[in-house]
């Protein structure tokens, strides 16, 4: 089959104004809770989510990171990146996730803090993007959560000069097994180059797949208040 000839009919649901939670980050928070399952939807909802698994399980498929997100930056000159990252958490501050300062994302962020996010869930054909600044997380807060990660990859985190070139996989994997032999307990300390940021957005817009390519999109815009507008878009 062509490209040009991959196509999908959306017709799970819709999305109206009345459903919307007036802030978006509790809407957010109620989509990713059906996203990952975990929400106290429907009945019926709940059902069609586990055949979904059971039917990616019988395909030896393994459902999507529900947590992944698409991270997009750009240099100081406009020049942009694009990645996967995944999202640690959320609260009235913003998104959350973790990386090494120095990295290309890191340099990025740190020439020019305004960034994008996009989520996509395929098995409930929605959409979240999200825009506005990025600032770094306090280091108490950054150093809570590298403790609560496994060792190996804490140890990773000082073994790898992530964004830079490595002569081969043997190399990097003796840089780790170094770090392991400089941190045999378990205390591994977090590096002083790796932390956490948060974007706290401008712009939040939902999407969900309708037929036709009628979808629904819905934007929230955050005012000087701190309050916030919402607007249905055109798909």
């Amino acid at each position: 089959m062509a490209m040009a000839d991959l196509r999908r009919e959306y017709s799970l649901g819709g999305l109206n104004r009345q459903e919307l939670d007036a802030n978006p980050f509790k809407q957010f928070e109620n989509w990713f809770g059906q996203a990952s399952a975990t929400a106290h939807g429907g009945r019926w909802r709940k059902i069609g989510i586990a055949l979904f698994k059971l039917w990616h399980a019988v395909l030896g498929h393994a459902p999507a990171d529900v947590n992944a997100m698409v991270l997009a930056t750009t240099t100081k000159d406009g020049r942009p990146s694009a990645r996967t990252v995944l999202l640690k958490g959320v609260d009235d501050r913003g998104f959350i996730f973790f990386t090494n300062y120095d990295s290309r994302k890191g340099q990025e962020l740190a020439d020019n803090p305004n960034a994008a996010l996009v989520f996509y869930w395929p098995e409930l054909e929605r959409q979240v993007c999200v825009a506005g600044r990025v600032t770094k997380l306090p280091a108490a807060e950054s150093e809570a959560y590298f403790r609560s990660r496994p060792k190996g990859s804490r140890l990773a985190a000082w073994a790898s000069n992530q964004s830079s070139v490595v002569r081969d996989r043997e190399t990097l994997e003796l840089r780790w097994r170094e770090m392991e032999s400089r941190f045999p307990g378990d205390d591994v300390p977090c590096p002083p180059n790796w932390g956490g940021y948060v974007l706290s957005p401008e712009r939040i817009e939902f999407w969900q797949g309708r037929p036709s390519r009628l979808h629904d999109r819905f934007r929230y815009t955050r005012q000087a208040d701190h309050s916030w507008v919402i607007e249905r878009l055109s798909p």
